[in-house]
Formats: structure tokens, C-alpha cells, sequence
């Protein structure tokens, strides 16, 4: 059964790792529309995460992993999200759409002893899929037209991140963890100009190619009045530590296609190549957070994120990316788990917002992003408050960008679908 289950894990990873996500125009600067985290745990509350200490032992928590001192089965998640973003610009008025479904996360976590928990993700980081074309006319100085322009921006790719997190219960407050990310994969940005009373094209082509590691550390501290079941959680986390590089390969050239779809390119002639590495692809990040609630019955935390900002070669020059920062509210809420005459009573139900000012600056105009975020864990009918299985849902809607200076808004709504499978009986086949 293990093997079986290690093979499905490899080739479901595969299937991420070849997966084409479209996203936002605002991918085509650095690299790329980030992803990470979208658990749709994470995701329906919010973002919160820093001092989320699940009360149920069936929920991993990877981007804290001191955060797993309840966690005691086996875990197994799978999830998807369908996005779906509307363009608009008061550029000729233009408006568009585009929409998506991809894997999102797997995730498998088991604990190795009482105090020592175990996990291993798998998911894309970021990407680009995205095409623009820009048209215009050339006139004499009559005022007639003789040619038309075209300016046409294209690109693809995702950087994917695999990840090993441990989780140590020093005592029964204080709780450390610390995580292994690999990132690798490849972008790809191509922009090219020609004119229709010309036969050759001018290309800027780069190409990234991303084999990088870093590592994030985490602590918290949760505290229990037991005659209320009250709690009072705090945590942190820093990632760090770049090791390995990003590879960036630029070149300029001429040349025309030899066939209709645009994919040979014919006679070209190298103008200027470029070649560099750089190790700051992922820049220092920082979370604190604190949380509040009542055991098996709610929960609310607020959370702050900053991430320092980055360099990154783009068409043959550099393009600097700011020190981003994102505050995050949220929470979830279960009436009655014991209720087995209420199904409704038994779901737990999750809600929360955020606001990121973000780390690109185009026409003077900060792109920044806000949203709310909403989902709810439906058990399964074999389902316990201590074996928390179930089928989890969450719905984002938010905006991006600005209509200023001519550049776009971005309206989205993301759907999330998993199933979280928990037992124990994964871990008895481990011991054996």
C-alpha cells in the first residue's frame, strides 16, 4: 500500500510540474504571478497562518511548522483552483477575462513521535502565461498612414517548490519548527517589434532558469486557561539563506519565421547576448502573528508579512522590485461538533481578509492587492473531532492594480476544492 501510494505521489507531482496556469498582466515583471501559499486552509482565512495551531489533529500547518504541536494522524491532501480574473483598462476602454483550473497542493504529513511532526509539499510557486499584442500606425508627415507597428509581449513557465517541514513541542507552550524549499523551473519572456512594411523582427528573449533553495524558521507560543478554554497563541517566522542561483540568459536579434504558427524563426542574427546568475531570486521574509479563541469552538488572528525587495535581470536590464509588505485577518468557527442531529452545526466554517502592498511600481502607481476570503471543512460522515476528515472549499475575491495612468485592473474570484484524508493508519505501515 505504501508503494502504491509513493508512485501516485511522484506522478501527481509530475502532472503539477508541467501544468500551464494563467494569471495576471502583472506577471509579465519579475517572476511572475506568485502562488504560494494557496492552501485553501490558509487561503479561506485570509492568509493567517504565523500563530494558527490547529485544534483538531488532522491539519499540518507548513508555512509555521512549530504550528503542528496538536497534530497527531496522518494526513493526505489534495486540492485544486479554478481562477477566474477580469481586465479592464481606460486604454481604448479595453476589457478581457481569463480563466484557469489547476493542482494547487499536495501534501502528505505524519508525525514521528509525540513531540516531532513531519510534513512534505508539494505545489508552484509562480507563473507566467501571458500574451500582449499592441498595435499602432506610422504616418508621414501628411498625416497618411504607410505602415502599422506591433509591439507584442509574450511568456510562460512555473517556478514549482517542493518542501520538508519539522515540527518540535518543546513543552507544552512553546514550540519550534523549521522547513526545506527547493524551487525550480524555468520563465520564459519574449518581446518583439515589427512593422508590417518590413520583413524582419526585432526580439528581446530571456530566459530564467531557477534551481534554488532557502529555508524558513518558525516558533510559537500558545497559552490555556483551562477553566475557559481560552487561548492566546503568538508566532513568528523568517526565510533565508539563498543557495543555489537563478541562471538568465538575454538575447536581441533579428529575424523572420518560416512557418505560420511563429514557432521557427528563420535567418536570425545575434545583436547582443547576455548571460548572468544571481543568487537574490527570494529575498528575506518575515511573518508575525497573534491569535485568540475558544478550544473546538473559534478562532481570530491578525498577521503581518514583509518581504524585502529583489533585483532581477529583464530584458537585458534590471528590473527593481520594492520591500513589500501584507496585513491578514481571520479565523474559523464550529458551532457544535457534538451535534450529530445538525449537520450544519458540525462544519466548520472559515472567513478572513487582507490588504498587500505590493512589491511592483509601474508609472509611479504601487501595485497593490486586497481581497476577502471565505470556505468551510465539510467531514465526512466517519468523521471526528479527533480524526477531522473532509471535503474543504474556499472561495477569494479581490482586486489588483489600478485603472490610473493607463494601466489595469484586476478583478478575480478563486475557487478551491481538496479532500484532507487523516488516519492512523498510514503511520502504523511506517513504524512496521
Amino acid at each position: 500500500m505504501k508503494k502504491i501510494f509513493v508512485l501516485s505521489f511522484i506522478s501527481v507531482g509530475y502532472f503539477l510540474n508541467a501544468q500551464n496556469i494563467s494569471n495576471s498582466p502583472y506577471a509579465t515583471y519579475g517572476i511572475g504571478d506568485v502562488k504560494y501559499d494557496n492552501t485553501i486552509e490558509t487561503t479561506s482565512m485570509g492568509g493567517i497562518s504565523t500563530a494558527f495551531i490547529s485544534d483538531f489533529t488532522s491539519n499540518f500547518n507548513f508555512a509555521n511548522p512549530a504550528n503542528n504541536a496538536n497534530f497527531d494522524l496522518t494526513s493526505i491532501k489534495l486540492e485544486a483552483t479554478n481562477e477566474n480574473n477580469y481586465f479592464k483598462t481606460d486604454y481604448n476602454n479595453t476589457k478581457s477575462t481569463k480563466h484557469s483550473t489547476y493542482l494547487s497542493n499536495i501534501s502528505l504529513a505524519f508525525p514521528l513521535s509525540p513531540k516531532l511532526k513531519m510534513g512534505l509539499s508539494y505545489q508552484p510557486y509562480s507563473s507566467k502565461s501571458y500574451e500582449i499584442l499592441h498595435t499602432d500606425e506610422l504616418k508621414d508627415t501628411n498625416g497618411v498612414v504607410y505602415a502599422n507597428r506591433f509591439n507584442r509581449f509574450r511568456g510562460s513557465g512555473t517556478i514549482n517548490t517542493a518542501q520538508i517541514a519539522l515540527g518540535y513541542k518543546v513543552n507544552d507552550k512553546l514550540a519550534v519548527g523549521a522547513r526545506a524549499n527547493y524551487y525550480f523551473g524555468n520563465l520564459y519572456d519574449l518581446n518583439e517589434l515589427a512593422q508590417s512594411n518590413a520583413e524582419l523582427i526585432n526580439g528581446y528573449e530571456t530566459k530564467n532558469s531557477i534551481k534554488n533553495f532557502n529555508f524558513t524558521l518558525g516558533a510559537s507560543y500558545q497559552t490555556l486557561n483551562t477553566s475557559t478554554d481560552r487561548k492566546f497563541t503568538v508566532g513568528a517566522t523568517t526565510t533565508f539563506g539563498n543557495t543555489g542561483n537563478m541562471t538568465t540568459d538575454y538575447v536581441n536579434s533579428t529575424y523572420f519565421y518560416g512557418d505560420a504558427a511563429q514557432t521557427v524563426k528563420s535567418n536570425e542574427s545575434i545583436i547582443e547576448r547576455q548571460s548572468t546568475s544571481s543568487k537574490n531570486l527570494l529575498p528575506l521574509q518575515a511573518s508575525v502573528g497573534v491569535g485568540y479563541g475558544e478550544e473546538n469552538n473559534w478562532f481570530l488572528s491578525v498577521q503581518g508579512d514583509y518581504k524585502k525587495g529583489e533585483s532581477i535581470a529583464y530584458f537585458g536590464n534590471t528590473l527593481d522590485l520594492q520591500d513589500s509588505y501584507r496585513i491578514s485577518a481571520g479565523g474559523w468557527y464550529l458551532p457544535n461538533y457534538n451535534n450529530f442531529r445538525n449537520y450544519l452545526s458540525r462544519i466548520v466554517y472559515r472567513y478572513g481578509a487582507f490588504y498587500e502592498k505590493g512589491s511592483l511600481k509601474l508609472a509611479g502607481q504601487s501595485i497593490n492587492k486586497f481581497g476577502i476570503s471565505g470556505g468551510v471543512l465539510l467531514p465526512f460522515k466517519t468523521s471526528s473531532i479527533t480524526r477531522m476528515s473532509g471535503l474543504e472549499i474556499g472561495v477569494e475575491l479581490g482586486k489588483r492594480g489600478t485603472l490610473k495612468n493607463n494601466l489595469i485592473n484586476q478583478n478575480y474570484i478563486n475557487l478551491k476544492v481538496g479532500f484532507n484524508f487523516a488516519d492512523k493508519w498510514f503511520r502504523k505501515t511506517l513504524y512496521n
